[in-house]
This record gives C-alpha cells, sequence and structure tokens, in this order.
C-alpha cells in the first residue's frame, strides 16, 4: 500500500464507519417500528422519504464546507478554515430554523401527497411532526462534520456518530416500547439523540477555532458567502432527492391494487430504500475522503498530484461497488426477517434488493467523482448534471410503475436509468481539464 492508498484509508475508514453509523438512524428506527406493525413501517416509509429530502437538501452544509476548509488547509491558512467553518455553522442554524417552521406547518399536506392508504398516512404524519424538531441540530452536525472533515479529521465525528446510534437505540426502545409511544416515541428518541450529538460536535469545532484565534460570533458577510456558495450544491441535491422522492410516489403507484396489497408493497419499498441508503453512506466514504483530498490537493496548487489521487480513488470506487453488491446478494434472503414478521414481505423484498445489488459497483463510482467534483468546488456542472437526470429518470420511473411486474421494474429503472446517467455525466467530466482550478478560492474567470 503506497501513500495514496494509505492516505485514502486513513480518512475513508472512519467516514465510512461514521457514514454507515448515520443511516443506522433511520434503519434502527425501521427494526423497531417494522415490529409495531406494517401499517407503523409503511407510514416511517413515507415520512423518511420527506424528512430524508428536507435534511438532505441541506447536505451543502457538510460537502461545501469540507472543500472550503480544506482548500484553505491546504493554501496554509488554519485560522481562515476555521472562520469559514463557523460561517457555516451559523448558516446551519438559520436554514435549520426555516425548515423547523415549514416542515411543521407542511407535515400533513407533505405526506398526502403520497397518496397512501389513511391509516398509514396517519402514522406517517404522526412521526414526521415530532422528528422535524430536531432539524437544527441535524444540520449543525452536518456543518460540524465539515469542518472537520476539511481538516482532515474523521475519527471524531465517527465516535460521536456511534454515540448517537446507541443513545438513539436506547430511547427508541425505552419510548416505544417501555413507555407504549409507538411511532411518536420513536420520533422523539431520534431527535434527543441528535440533540446530544450536535452539542458534542459543535463544541469541538469551537475549541479549535479559539485556539487558532477565529472569531465564534456570526460575521454577515461569511454566513452569506456561504450561502451563496452552497447554491449549486442544493440544486444538485435538490434534483438527486426528486429523483428519489419520484422512486417512492412510483413505488406507491406500482403497489396500488398489486397483490398482495399496496400496503406491504410500500412496506417492502422502505426496506429496500433503507438498505440502499445504508449502502450508498457506505460507499460514501469514499466521496468523503474524496472531497477532503482534492480540497486540500488543489488549494495547494498540485493538480498532477490531484489526477493521480483521482484515478486511484476511481479504482477504490469499482473495488468497494463490487464488494457491496456481491454481499447484499448473499444476505438479501434473510434480511426481510430483521425488519418485518410479515411473511409476505420478507418474499417480496428479495428480488429488489438483488436489482439494488447489481447497481452497486457503478454507484461506487459514481460516489467518488461525485465527491471529487465537489471537492473541486465544481457545483455549477453537478446541479446541471442532476437536472439532466432529473429530466431523464422521472418519465421513466412512472412508465416502469404503470406496467407490470410491481416494484421490479421501478428498481430496475433506479439502478438503470438513475444511477447510470451519473456514471456517464461525472466519467465524462473527470476526463476533462475543466474542474481543476488550482488555489485557495475554487472561483473561475
Amino acid at each position: 500500500m503506497d501513500a495514496t492508498d494509505r492516505e485514502i484509508v486513513r480518512l475513508a475508514v472512519p467516514a465510512f464507519l461514521a457514514l454507515v453509523a448515520e443511516p443506522l438512524f433511520l434503519l434502527s428506527d425501521a427494526a423497531i417500528i417494522g415490529h409495531l406493525g406494517t401499517t407503523e413501517l409503511a407510514g416511517l416509509g413515507i415520512a423518511g422519504a420527506v424528512l430524508s429530502t428536507l435534511v438532505g437538501l441541506c447536505i451543502f452544509l457538510a460537502y461545501g464546507t469540507t472543500a472550503t476548509v480544506a482548500r484553505q488547509l491546504g493554501a496554509g491558512d488554519l485560522r481562515g478554515a476555521l472562520t469559514q467553518g463557523i460561517d457555516g455553522c451559523w448558516l446551519a442554524v438559520l436554514i435549520g430554523s426555516f425548515v423547523t417552521v415549514l416542515g411543521a406547518t407542511l407535515a400533513r399536506p407533505l405526506v398526502d401527497l403520497f397518496g397512501a392508504p389513511a391509516d398509514v398516512s396517519e402514522q406517517a404524519a404522526t412521526y414526521l411532526e415530532i422528528a422535524v424538531l430536531g432539524t437544527i441540530p441535524l444540520l449543525l452536525m452536518l456543518a460540524a462534520t465539515g469542518v472537520l472533515r476539511g481538516l482532515q479529521d474523521t475519527r471524531t465525528p465517527l465516535w460521536v456518530a456511534i454515540g448517537g446510534n446507541v443513545a438513539n437505540i436506547v430511547l427508541n426502545v425505552v419510548l416505544v416500547y417501555g413507555l407504549d409511544l409507538g411511532i411518536g416515541g420513536s420520533a422523539l428518541g431520534s431527535v434527543l439523540a441528535q440533540v446530544g450529538s450536535a452539542a458534542v460536535l459543535v463544541a469541538v469545532v469551537a475549541r479549535a477555532a479559539r485556539r487558532e484565534g477565529a472569531a465564534l460570533r456570526p460575521d454577515r458577510r461569511g454566513v452569506i458567502l456561504a450561502a451563496r456558495a452552497g447554491v449549486p450544491l442544493v440544486l444538485r441535491t435538490l434534483t438527486l432527492r426528486a429523483c428519489l422522492l419520484i422512486g417512492t410516489y412510483a413505488a406507491t403507484i406500482a403497489a396500488t391494487g398489486s397483490d398482495p396489497g399496496t400496503t406491504v408493497n410500500l412496506a417492502v419499498h422502505q426496506i429496500a430504500l433503507a438498505v440502499w441508503t445504508f449502502l450508498a453512506f457506505a460507499l460514501d466514504a469514499l466521496a468523503i475522503a474524496a472531497q477532503a483530498i482534492t480540497g486540500r490537493a488543489l488549494g495547494a496548487g498540485d493538480a498532477a498530484r490531484t489526477r493521480h489521487l483521482t484515478r486511484r480513488m476511481v479504482q477504490w470506487g469499482w473495488g468497494a461497488g463490487i464488494a457491496s453488491g456481491i454481499l447484499l446478494a448473499a444476505v438479501s434472503p434473510f434480511l426481510g426477517a430483521l425488519f418485518s414478521s410479515d411473511p409476505q414481505v420478507q418474499r417480496l423484498l428479495v428480488p429488489v434488493l438483488l436489482v439494488a445489488a447489481a447497481g452497486q459497483p457503478i454507484a461506487g463510482v459514481v460516489f467518488v467523482l461525485d465527491g471529487v467534483l465537489i471537492g473541486a468546488g465544481d457545483g455549477a456542472y453537478l446541479a446541471w448534471a442532476g437536472l439532466g437526470v432529473l429530466a431523464l429518470y422521472a418519465p421513466l420511473a412512472l412508465l416502469a410503475a404503470s406496467g407490470p411486474g410491481g416494484l421490479v421494474p421501478v428498481w430496475v429503472t433506479l439502478v438503470v436509468v438513475f444511477m447510470g446517467a451519473r456514471f456517464v455525466l461525472l466519467t465524462r467530466r473527470a476526463r476533462s481539464d475543466r474542474w481543476l482550478v488550482l488555489g485557495a478560492l475554487a472561483s473561475r474567470p
């Protein structure tokens, strides 16, 4: 293993463990709620899709902050790096406040858009109305984690993620079963765990800022600049989340009137989507390493090293994707029992998971190149590419849902069209030189 591989491993392994821990919030909720009943699990699927979209639109707080902090670090300006990180944290508070009010106000109308049965919609609304209260701590977690990753520290977010997930599981069990609060207890437990995790991460960043003499108070100009820099990444994330929402809507259409029924099929889709998200976060560890390494190399003005790192990380992407695909295919017959006691859910889940497994190798490369371009500050291209993928995927997903075959054609479209189109667009961009902008700022003439 050469120096490049050691650097990738040093950043990616803790990031992998932390990112695997993050979707465990949803996976543990799914496991606990799934044994309450299929209706509750289907409701969690809809609420999870809405909540993931609201929070996912703000993922730029982690990604954009990682890139800008890493560039400043590569240029030798640690104080400037932390100053930009603090601005990102204040931006998280502002955005989180707005999203919390929006989510609490529109929870039930958003759930009703999916057209699920009334009992499923009621469970989804109950979960969402409580879970949205954790938006501010969630966004603070994103921003503070981005600062630490930009500083090449992926270990601290790992330990916080582990602690947060342990707390989440304990709180969920106590509130759902001990106090008999049902699906609402699961949402409350997750919110409390998120508050604790955010407090620890913010304290670590604040201590580092004080040590380097960076101001902790909000800087209006810095917050505005952070917001402007995040706009392309918001658009990029919006298009990707729109694709996933369309996928859930397509699954609802495919499930309506099918055998054995809408609720069972929606529960299957929720479990498959949770597993897909789990693997996506695992592969995203390489993207996190790519963001930090690419930003630092470009900040130091080293184009040749940036190219070398990109080639090597793509190779890692192929390997990780193949490994995760083989693993998912091998365990697909056994995963259903972990999330549901309904034999129909367990049986219908297997073919959907096999389709998801087939798409993992391409997903590995997609995540790596996404990380490289984010680290390079190439958000504008990613935004336009996302719009192109959405325009192609949306009609084909709805077409697949209206035909025979239930959920399987919907998932085939997700893998082939959604992930395949991203693969083509990102590999073409990576071969060009337009994203290789050197220096502390990712500005283009």
